[in-house]
């Protein structure tokens, strides 16, 4: 927080000291990363009208061309600034079309029309710069540097893959939520397991019954996992739908840049259960959260379907108001401070993947370590 002096008062050193615990870093944890895949939508979401999507304060303009590929541009006509998003899609063509003017751009960006112009209208000058796009998994993933130049290649790096939603066996679900909080934020609070005894109780855990346990922390190149050992199954409501019969739980919490947190749970042999969350950061202070949830049980997964997605609801309202108030508490202060013991397993190792990544620096080096942990 910066301090503020009166004019009409000189404020001394010692009165200034009193307000001390006021400072912060004067910083939030905010970060841009350039040539990274973030989810914009659902497949199913991008339809015959244009869209409009902001990732990282960027806004976007998606649609399909005429073969039904889905496409990105800057949502903004670069004759007068009129956002293509208010336009239409001409489907003959594969083209959307400004709706100031007319002019009309493809899936690359170039201009191919421009009503009542009698010259050729794909001069440089007049091209919407055009971002990478792949359909995957029934997702629209958008890659968050422009193309250099209409015809450019796409990046030779690849989206996010979920390893278990086409997987025999396996029930899958797909729900996506909105939180007013950085994407660090966002991560740290889908992978944080202190907070669930008590944020989420009965939900998930309920407060300690004293069982410790070793977490083994692996951190390489683009990812941070968590490994907790000898937990029993948690008394929670969560762990009682998914296994009844109760057992050890294998527990894993990954971060995988740029933006996936992923919790994985076995309990006993035929049990097992993998939420992937793609966060897309569409601001500093604002998170689209696209979660994929595949689980395999002992009892059938149509049995058990109906009641996930409502107790994850539950869970993320339940975050979202923490997730707020973190929020508006650093805007008040003018920043963030923190004050972290090792219990807070992943929050460092998160924030020092992305720092680098933002960068474009090699990432951290490779780091293991264990703790004990009591639940």
């Amino acid at each position: 927080m910066t301090e503020r002096v009166d004019e009409t008062h000189d404020v001394g050193t010692k009165e200034r000291d009193a307000f001390a615990f006021l400072r912060t870093k004067g910083r939030a944890s905010v970060v841009r990363l350039a040539d990274q895949w973030f989810i914009a939508c659902a497949a199913s979401e991008l339809k015959d009208a244009p869209r409009a999507e902001t990732i990282q304060d960027v806004p976007l303009v998606l649609f399909r061309d005429e073969r039904g590929r889905a496409a990105a541009l800057l949502d903004r006509c670069p004759h007068r600034n009129v956002p293509l998003s208010g336009g239409k899609v001409v489907a003959s063509e594969g083209t959307i079309e400004c709706p100031y003017h007319g002019w009309r751009f493809d899936r690359e960006g170039a201009c191919r029309a421009i009503p009542s112009f009698c010259g050729e209208p794909g001069a440089k000058a007049r091209t919407a710069p055009a971002f990478p796009v792949i359909e995957q998994d029934g997702w629209i993933w958008v890659y968050s540097t422009p193309f250099a130049h209409p015809g450019a290649p796409m990046p030779s790096k690849q989206p996010h893959r979920f390893a278990l939603a086409s997987e025999p066996g396996y029930t899958t679900v797909h729900q996506t939520v909105e939180a007013e909080g950085t994407m660090y934020s966002a991560i740290e609070n889908a992978l944080d397991v202190p907070h669930t005894a008590f944020l989420h109780r009965g939900l998930f855990r309920s407060e300690s019954r004293g069982v410790t346990l070793t977490v083994k922390v692996r951190r390489s190149k683009d990812r941070v996992e968590a490994e907790y050992v000898g937990e029993p199954r948690p008394p929670g409501l969560v762990a009682r739908i998914l296994s009844p019969s109760g057992g050890i739980v294998t527990h894993f919490d990954r971060f995988i840049l740029p933006s996936i947190a992923q919790v994985e749970y076995r309990i006993g042999t035929e049990n097992h259960f993998l939420a992937d969350t793609v966060c897309t950061p569409v601001s500093d202070f604002r998170t689209k959260l696209h979660a994929v949830v595949s689980f395999r049980s002992r009892v059938p997964g149509h049995v058990i379907a109906p009641f996930v997605k409502p107790l994850a609801l539950r869970v993320f309202q339940q975050d979202a108001v923490v997730l707020k108030q973190q929020t508006e508490t650093i805007k008040k202060f003018g920043g963030e401070q923190f004050a972290s013991t090792e219990i807070d397993v992943l929050g460092k190792h998160i924030w020092r993947l992305l720092r680098a990544a933002e960068r474009g620096d090699a990432s951290p080096p490779e780091e293991e370590a264990e703790l004990q942990l009591v639940v």
